[in-house]
C-alpha cells in the first residue's frame, strides 16, 4: 500500500463544524497504529508502516553521523521528529531521520513539532510512497529552508543529495549510483561520507 492523500473528513451533519486537519490526523493516528500521518500542502498523508529493510538501512545510516560526533553537545540525530512546515497553519512532516541543533527543545512549535530553523538535515528512505519523497517533499523541505535533504531511493537504486537553497528551491540536486562514496556538505557540522552501494544493498526490499 502506498501513501495516500486522504479527503478531509467531516463530522456528522448534527455537528456544528467540520473536523480540522489536525483533528483528522489525530483520529487516523488513533485508529491506525504504526502508520505515519502528515499534513503537507493542506493534504492529509497516511503512510503504512515500513518494511524491515527500511528500518535496517535507517539504522545503518545513523552510524557515520554518530561516528562524526553529530549526536552530542552541538547537534542531535533523531528519528521521526515532527517538523513544522510554513505552507499552512496545520502543516507538518515527519522525516525518517533528522539532524537538529542540540537546543531543539527551545524551538517547539504546534502539535508537538519543532521549528524548521533548528534542522540541519532531513533524510527520507523511500517505501511505496517514493513519489512523495522525490517530488512533494523536495519542494516542501526547500520552502521550510532545510539546508540539506537526502533521499535513499530504494526503487530506482539511487541516493539523492539536495543542497544550496535559493528562494523555496534547492539549486543543487545530485543523484548518486552504487559505487560512489558521497561526502555531505560540511555545513551540517562535520564530515560525513555515505557508501551508496552499501546503503542500497542493506535497504533492498527484495534482495536476490
Amino acid at each position: 500500500m502506498s501513501a495516500a492523500a486522504v479527503e478531509h473528513p467531516e463530522r456528522p451533519a448534527s455537528k456544528s463544524r467540520a473536523m480540522t486537519l489536525t483533528e483528522a490526523a489525530d483520529m487516523f493516528e488513533d485508529r491506525m497504529p504504526g502508520y505515519r500521518v502528515e499534513i503537507i500542502g493542506g493534504q492529509l498523508l497516511v503512510t503504512p508502516p515500513p518494511d524491515g529493510p527500511h528500518g535496517d538501512v535507517l539504522t545503518d545510516l545513523m552510524v557515520p553521523f554518530l561516528a562524526a560526533g553529530l549526536h552530542g553537545k552541538q547537534s542531535r540525530l533523531i528519528q521521526g521528529i515532527g517538523l513544522s512546515l510554513p505552507e499552512g497553519p496545520e502543516d507538518y512532516a515527519i522525516p525518517d531521520l533528522s539532524l537538529v541543533d542540540s537546543d531543539y527543545g527551545e524551538h517547539r512549535a504546534e502539535n508537538g513539532c519543532y521549528d524548521p530553523a533548528c534542522f540541519r538535515l532531513v533524510l527520507e528512505v523511500t517505501s511505496n510512497n517514493y513519489k512523495q519523497d522525490l517530488r512533494t517533499k523536495v519542494a516542501t523541505y526547500a520552502k521550510a529552508m532545510i539546508p540539506v535533504y537526502v533521499i535513499v531511493d530504494r526503487k530506482h537504486k539511487r541516493l539523492h543529495v539536495l543542497t544550496d537553497l535559493t528562494e523555496e528551491a534547492y539549486a543543487t540536486h545530485r543523484v548518486h549510483a552504487p559505487g560512489e562514496v558521497v561526502s555531505l556538505p560540511d555545513l551540517i557540522g562535520a564530515t560525513v561520507s555515505l557508501d551508496v552501494g552499501q546503503i542500497l544493498e542493506v535497504g533492498d526490499p527484495a534482495p536476490s
